[in-house]
């Protein structure tokens, strides 16, 4: 065998090879390599969409968050003010009950000064009537004498 005519049935062997390659197996692989590629920029793109909703995701979290501790702010200045409001009330009622009290016990001291003057008034014009009985030494009549008496207890 001659090597030229070998080297030359390789090179129209390879030639077939090179174009039969290229005609039905490179498509494929092209068509398999273009799938692939596709489905990788689809998913650095879905990477980048989700990246682009984790930023958005985060800011309107914060968002809410900001939102949240102001409602929580308010709540608590609300109850504050609230609390004041209950606490003035309380005053203003103790206040008044204690006024209320304070008038109670002053009508009580009246009362009981009253009474007592009375009590005295009726335990002078006793003595009064025994001291002028004993002076005069004769009974006086107290019960003909209870204008003179009741005279006497006003003035003092």
């Amino acid at each position: 065998m001659n090597i030229n005519l070998t080297l030359v049935i390789q090179m129209i062997v390879f030639a077939l090879l090179v174009w039969f390659t290229m005609r039905f197996v490179w498509p494929m692989i092209l068509g398999a390599m273009e799938e692939r590629s596709r489905k990788i920029a689809l998913g650095l793109a879905a990477a980048e969409k989700g990246r682009e909703e984790l930023v958005q995701a985060e800011h309107k979290a914060e968002g809410v968050l900001r939102e949240a501790r102001d409602r929580a702010h308010q709540i608590v200045d609300q109850a504050q003010r609230r609390a004041n409001d209950m606490i003035e009330h309380a005053r203003q009622a103790a206040s008044a009950e204690g006024q209320r009290a304070l008038a109670g016990a002053q009508q009580q001291i009246e009362l009981e000064a009253t009474r007592a003057r009375e009590s005295l008034r009726r335990d002078l014009g006793a003595l009064v009537v025994e001291t002028a009985s004993k002076l005069l030494e004769r009974e006086i009549d107290a019960r003909a004498h209870a204008d003179l008496i009741e005279k006497f207890a006003r003035q003092i």
